[in-house]
């Protein structure tokens, strides 16, 4: 694959985003990365001063900008939580670009967790749900929200879930619904989820939500080696708690693939009280462009910064504040580029 003419659109977004990605644009800089980087503005910030007049949190500029790429970045947003403001940036471009899985890999470290291994990947389904935001007031007193499950929705999200168990040989599939009380929508689910594996060697099995949140806080190692898959909200709670078991949000990085784009996103969010004081861990952007380099054809860049992140969290002499050092932004994203610079001469 000739990687000179692919396009990277980049939105550094709000709060400790210019600063994160700024450290993942130094990384792939220094690593040689070869893809086009385009810079674009979205998020909450650019929407106050300009107004709020905009109906998006992406002005029509960076929308254009996406269009003609081949894969984005979007640095972490601010959703602001008051009437009539915008949809979050992440659920416009996952809608837009049918982007329909959100995939966040989750392998613990040996530092961090001596004694809890957890190594799986959750699949979250991310354009239906309880996320398409169709809501509706009933009386004064009451208001309703549509759980929108579509067959078409749940096949083409499981097919996916499916390659990826292919490509990286797992052969467990967990599928966590609530098919005892929702028995229409995730009962669509579950049979899309067993023609999924029908004739693989990939083992399924089935677990309520509510008993998932508690087998992975008291039994985590039962799912390594698998790819955890749910519904929009469902998955979107189980993957937050996997990260917290991993020892910081700020380790978690993620994409939302469709079948010709992709964005690539760190899973925590904008942290604005963290903003501007060269402390919050590169970490999950990093691997996150790190990711992104392998989608447009760098696999190479792609293994190079993810083994020298692991060394240098390992190691624990350069780490951020979260994960037991003192280190800044700045020093920790040093550390991994001179590893992975040395990675990338052997």
């Amino acid at each position: 694959m000739t990687v000179l003419s692919k396009k990277a659109a980049i939105m550094k977004g709000d709060g400790i985003g210019p600063e994160v990605v700024d450290s993942m644009l130094r990384v792939l800089k220094e690593c040689n990365a070869q893809s086009e980087i385009i810079l674009c503005e979205a998020g909450s910030e650019q929407w106050d001063r300009n107004g709020r007049k905009d109906k998006s949190y992406i002005p029509d500029e960076t929308i254009r900008i996406l269009e003609e790429s081949d894969a984005c970045f979007k640095g972490p947003t601010t959703t602001i939580p008051v009437p009539n403001a915008p949809r979050s940036v992440a659920v416009t471009l996952r809608q837009k670009f049918e982007l329909y899985s959100n995939i966040r890999p989750t392998k613990t470290y040996d530092r961090l967790s001596p004694n809890k291994k957890l190594d799986c990947v959750c699949f979250r389904e991310a354009t239906e749900g309880l996320y398409t935001g169709v809501e509706a007031q009933i009386t004064e007193d009451a208001a309703i929200a549509i759980r929108k499950i579509t067959r078409q929705g749940c096949r083409r999200f499981l097919n996916s879930a499916m390659k990826w168990a292919e490509r990286y040989e797992l052969k467990k599939m967990v599928a966590i619904t609530k098919r005892n009380i929702l028995k229409q929508t995730d009962g669509i689910f579950w049979e899309e989820a067993q023609r999924a594996v029908d004739g693989t060697n990939v083992e399924l099995s089935e677990i309520y939500i509510d008993n998932m949140a508690q087998q992975m806080v008291v039994a985590p190692a039962q799912f390594n080696g698998a790819v955890l898959v749910s519904t929009n909200l469902f998955m979107d709670i189980i993957s937050e708690l996997a990260s917290g078991l991993v020892g910081s949000i700020g380790l978690i990085y993620s994409a939302n693939m469709g079948d010709d784009f992709a964005m690539f996103e760190a899973a925590h969010g904008s942290a604005p009280q963290f903003a501007g004081q060269n402390k919050v861990n590169p970490t999950a952007t990093i691997l996150s462009g790190a990711w992104m380099a392998e989608y447009l054809g760098e696999t190479d860049i792609r293994n190079a910064i993810f083994d020298a992140t692991e060394k240098v969290i390992n190691e624990g002499k350069t780490v951020t504040w979260d994960i037991g050092g003192d280190a800044s932004t700045t020093q920790m994203t040093d550390a991994i580029i001179a590893h992975a610079k040395q990675n990338l001469r052997k």
